[in-house]
């Protein structure tokens, strides 16, 4: 497929999502906000339990207008793509390294395993202790909670890639490098497309809970405050921003970087 071909179906798919998916997503959203406004306007002491739909739309315009939120949403977004960049690009090695040996791999399974079961948010404490409530505990959170689903599902690829590929390039005289960049890598690529997309999701629900519990400047912190301060508009609003920013990340990047790394590199074409 051209590059020209590629931006057409691009352009396709994403006319596509704003006349049929964008229409049904307004219409849902518009019935959501009258089901809201309705409750809101029945319930005894709004402001303090569920805040109208204007009452929450004044509080993001204050905050804008303070340049608080902007603030706020530029950190938690920094947080999330360094450490989770910096966990899929250590993670992606590790799987490797594990997927080359089938003993190795077994024997630091278990352990990665009890780690992974262990939440970013249940570690959180003891990083606290040893490095304070700073930037680099909610780093150290979000690349915990990354690094496993990527080395994972590495690991899952490196195995899955079919025994006899690995034969063949052998037979020519590749070397174990060879073998991992030319054969390895590739069968695996539709495995990374997934595990990073895991991981990235991971990642934004331990940035939130790291700021919260850490007191760094960002969506967390701000829904916490609005907590402290028994001001619920500003929760309602801070969780609408992370629901819906993970929607946009997730449809018009994750996924089609997932899908396009699966028709390439996968042993199934879509």
């Amino acid at each position: 497929m051209t590059s020209i071909d590629s931006f057409s179906a691009r352009r396709f798919q994403l006319r596509k999502f704003v006349v049929d998916g964008g229409g049904k997503l307004l219409v849902l959203g518009a019935a959501v906000l009258i089901f809201w406004a309705l409750v809101s306007s029945l319930i005894d002491r709004p402001d303090r339990y569920l805040p109208s739909p204007g009452t929450t739309a004044a509080t993001s315009l204050d905050l804008l207008y303070k340049g608080a939120l902007p603030s706020f949403f530029a950190d938690t977004l920094t947080r999330l793509v360094l450490g989770g960049l910096i966990g899929i690009a250590i993670g992606i090695p590790c799987g490797l390294l594990l997927g080359l040996n089938r003993t190795v791999a077994d024997m630091f399974y278990p352990f990665m395993n009890f780690f992974q079961s262990v939440s970013g948010i249940a570690i959180l404490p003891i990083v606290v202790i040893w490095f304070g409530n700073s930037d680099l505990t909610v780093l150290i959170v979000i690349l915990y909670t990354s690094f496993f689903p990527i080395v994972f599902n590495v690991l899952s690829g490196v195995r899955s890639v079919p025994y006899r590929y690995i034969q063949a390039v052998r037979t020519l005289g590749a070397s174990r490098l060879q073998v991992v960049r030319d054969v390895l890598l590739p069968g695996a690529m539709p495995s990374i497309a997934t595990g990073s997309r895991l991981s990235i999701g991971f990642a934004w629900r331990a940035v939130i809970a790291g700021e919260m519990l850490a007191g760094r400047p960002g969506l967390g912190s701000m829904i916490f405050a609005g907590q402290q301060l028994d001001n619920t508009a500003q929760i309602i609003l801070g969780m609408m921003i992370i629901g819906f920013t993970w929607i946009v990340l997730d449809h018009f990047l994750l996924r089609p970087l997932e899908a396009d790394t699966i028709e390439r590199w996968g042993l199934v074409q879509r």
